[in-house]
């Protein structure tokens, strides 16, 4: 195949050319497997339909139900259920002419036992001549028995199916700046216990629209045995989990989302899976290598759980048509991927990342690497208009970057570094110590044609053992001192800096922002789920919005300003406009000014010294009024400026201001939109 001399990738970025070998053979890899798909399935949409085969369907034409399993190793199945009354060995599967398992039950004989709700499994006998009982691969739905907590397939033959009403719906707009909640329907409500996608419907979403957001990302969607992994040790794939609720309820709060013109990404988890041998793929056909790699390269001894094997195909066919599954059944526009960095590099991420040579060199999976490049080349075939976002930490090159010029196909990374600074600046260093230049450098370094979504937290930094940023800034202060009838130095202190954290995250770091559910008013504490630890509680796996919603609460503050926050951002496209333009950084008054998407963004992040007459230079002569300052009184300020006083430059093109300790101030020319926020 002839190579292209001058990839975009390697072009645009002069410090790959030493390794323009190496990304030529990414994209030729590509190339040569799309084009042995093509050949053999008719292209990756194809390819992605097994689904449509594997699992249990009726089929008309035979006037009944067929079930289908890959299980190449194992010695027989059989399968069993309500309908047989558990019997294990009475309903044996037999191998097809392309060697896979199947079973027919014909509706004459079955139309009154193979019925919607009742449980299904597979015994099968493994490689090893033991026989287990098994959740079908490609299973749709999966639940637990509340007496013995073992968990079941169940058939979901609804009588009718799920009436969507989103056919005018596109989530472009809403991609073009994308504003993300990221939100887990089980904690999404205050009760003790696990909210409901009925209950996210009608209690969340209307507050996530008026907050300002345009996109949300579920998490925990796929069915996990363990409620406390956040989803994150998936068991059955093709199955939304039933602790929230059922199928047609998660369609329904999808529907109702994109009715009030909120896009919905899912946090798909194909990095890893559950190593449960009774719920999971691990060990299906009793041989170790079906899904995984065998031995310690199919297990990851951080995350306790198993690798994929993505080189092998029936895997790939698995995941992609996982992909394929979420998009079309559920009508989700897009995937956040979960764990990219442990899945592209053998040693997942675990070592130093300072030679450039690290991100080509033999501990690259270059399979991996394959296999989200045909994901991706997937989720834009299937629905053009999606998104995919990579939870990836490295750095990797060409990561967002279309797969012709030498990337790997995402749309978006996740600006992996930016909360983890902010965590540490809070933990380990005194106010006075806060460096600017690398404020600035953590912020707005990044590749200019791959885009970030940047944020200040995600449900990552607010787990047990740490705290949310809030929890940070004011600690126990927050239980006694958060009313606006009281005074508290902590308190007044936290409140600021948790409006400047916000502001210069969202304006500097990114072309793209989340913050996590709740934290947009400063939720307290941390997120740990129901274990024996904590005596199984639900006190710190739900969202107090009574917090926010009591008047006299400084919280209503932190909400208000980040409302006023998102408004700015939309109405004047800072997200879209080109990376940021420093005007001034000085260390020792702890300022930064910049200016992106038209206007001029100030920051004082000094703790007690104000500026006055301070000068900042512009890029245009003029006069300048402030839009947006976080020492409002409405955004817990203390109404230090006076937002009536007009700016106008001098002949050096200086403006002289007053810049209070601790805040932010957006300036906007007069004569460009007028439009106080």
């Amino acid at each position: 195949m002839k190579d292209n001399p001058t990839l975009a990738l390697v072009k645009d970025e002069s410090w790959l050319e030493p390794f323009a070998k190496e990304i030529h053979a990414r994209r030729d890899r590509f190339l040569n497997l799309d084009k042995y798909i093509k050949n053999e399935f008719g292209g990756v949409a194809e390819f992605a339909r097994n689904h449509e085969y594997f699992g249990i369907h009726y089929e008309p034409w035979r006037k009944g139900w067929v079930y289908r399993e890959w299980a190449p190793a194992a010695q027989q199945l059989f399968l069993m259920g309500d309908f047989n009354w558990w019997d294990r060995y009475s309903h044996p599967l037999k191998k097809n002419q392309r060697g896979h398992w199947e079973i027919f039950l014909s509706e004459h004989e079955y139309q009154d036992t193979f019925i919607h709700g009742s449980k299904i499994k597979v015994h099968v006998i493994g490689a090893d001549g033991k026989g287990l009982d098994r959740i079908p691969a490609y299973i749709t739905r999966v639940i637990q028995d509340e007496e013995t907590h073992d968990f079941a397939g169940q058939l979901w033959f609804p009588e009718e199916e799920f009436s969507w009403t989103d056919q005018s719906f596109s989530p472009s707009k809403n991609f073009e700046e994308p504003l993300i909640y990221e939100c887990h329907v089980g904690m999404a409500q205050e009760k003790l216990g696990v909210g409901t996608y009925r209950e996210f419907e009608e209690n969340i979403l209307p507050r996530i629209v008026k907050a300002g957001y345009n996109t949300i990302q579920m998490m925990a969607v796929m069915e996990h045995p363990y409620y406390g992994s956040f989803g994150y040790h998936v068991s059955n794939f093709f199955a939304p989990t039933s602790r929230f609720g059922t199928p047609e309820e998660l369609k329904s709060l999808i529907d109702k989302a994109h009715s009030l013109g909120i896009a919905v990404i899912m946090d798909i988890v194909h990095s890893h899976a559950v190593k449960n041998v009774n719920e999971g793929l691990n060990e299906f056909d009793g041989s170790p290598d079906q899904y995984f790699h065998a031995g310690a390269k199919g297990y990851h001894e951080g995350w306790d759980s198993k690798l994929f094997n993505y080189g092998k195909l029936e895997v790939q066919q698995y995941l992609l048509s996982n992909i394929r599954y979420w998009l079309e059944e559920f009508h989700f526009d897009g995937f956040r991927f979960d764990g990219v960095t442990s899945m592209i590099y053998q040693h997942h991420g675990h070592q130093s990342f300072g030679d450039a040579r690290a991100y080509f060199d033999e501990g690259v999976d270059d399979q991996a690497v394959l296999y989200l490049q045909l994901a991706n080349s997937l989720i834009h075939q299937i629905k053009p208009e999606a998104i995919s976002i990579a939870e990836e930490v490295s750095g990797m090159p060409g990561l967002c970057r279309k797969i012709e010029e030498g990337g790997i196909g995402f749309d978006f990374r996740l600006a992996m570094g930016i909360p983890d600074f902010w965590i540490k600046t809070l933990k380990h260093k005194l106010d006075e110590q806060w460096d600017m230049f690398e404020l600035w450098h953590e912020l707005s370094n990044r590749p200019k044609k791959e885009k970030s979504i940047a944020y200040a937290e995600s449900h990552d930094q607010a787990l047990v053992g740490d705290k949310s940023l809030a929890f940070w800034l004011m600690d126990k202060e927050m239980y006694s001192s958060m009313s606006v009838l009281q005074e508290s130095l902590v308190v007044d202190r936290g409140i600021a800096l948790h409006k400047l954290i916000r502001m210069i995250t969202i304006s500097l770091g990114g072309e793209g922002y989340l913050t996590f559910i709740g934290n947009e008013f400063g939720h307290p504490e941390w997120v740990d789920f129901p274990r024996e630890g904590n005596n199984w509680s639900y006190q710190y796996a739900r969202r107090q919005w009574s917090l926010a919603d009591t008047e006299h609460l400084r919280y209503q503050q932190l909400l208000a300003w980040d409302q006023a926050m998102l408004a700015l951002i939309q109405n004047h496209h800072v997200l879209k406009a080109p990376h940021a333009t420093q005007l001034y950084l000085d260390p020792d008054k702890k300022v930064i000014g910049y200016e992106r998407g038209g206007l001029i963004f100030l920051f004082s992040f000094h703790p007690s010294e104000s500026q006055v007459g301070f000068e900042l230079q512009v890029p245009e002569a003029g006069s300048y009024r402030i839009i947006l300052d976080s020492d409002e009184k409405k955004f817990g300020g203390f109404e230090r400026l006076d937002q009536t006083v007009v700016y106008t430059t001098d002949k050096r093109n200086k403006l002289s201001l007053y810049l209070p300790n601790r805040v932010v101030i957006v300036l906007e020319k007069q004569g460009k939109s007028a439009n106080k926020v």
